[in-house]
């Protein structure tokens, strides 16, 4: 199973997962000029992370994320979860055209609702998938 993820994790790599992580750096790194802001540049920079190599790991939401986890996804839905998504659904419509592509466009799906939503959840392996305790 993890020579599987690692076949799977570097077709990803080759068929989208460089440029989708480098949107996610971009994003970080104007998220990161303004000082209200640098959490979610944190959180572009842990989706660009998981965008680079997501087989073998999965997004569980976090216990205890409340209101401000609510208002920073309205403000990144706004500001870069739409566009990022956008770019998740080209990559998918690409991918999905060969056989071989359609596993990957299924993640790129997949990664859709985090990629607009990611306050208020963590980034995990997948053995390890449940909810994490607030800190």
């Amino acid at each position: 199973m993890k020579l599987l993820r690692v076949v799977l994790n570097i077709l990803w790599l080759i068929t989208g997962g460089i440029w989708l992580s480098l949107g996610y750096l971009v994003f970080g790194v104007v998220a990161c000029i303004f000082i209200i802001t640098i959490p979610a540049g944190v959180a572009s920079f842990r989706m660009a992370s998981y965008a680079l190599w997501p087989f073998g790991r999965t997004v569980v939401r976090k216990s205890g994320a409340g209101v401000g986890s609510g208002l920073m996804n309205v403000v990144w839905f706004l500001v870069a979860g739409l566009w990022l998504a956008l770019g998740h659904i080209v990559t998918a419509a690409v991918q999905a055209i060969t056989i071989i592509g359609l596993p990957l466009a299924w993640a790129n799906l997949k990664m859709i609702p985090v990629t607009c939503f990611p306050f208020g959840k963590t980034i995990v392996p997948d053995a390890s998938a449940q909810v994490v305790p607030a800190p």
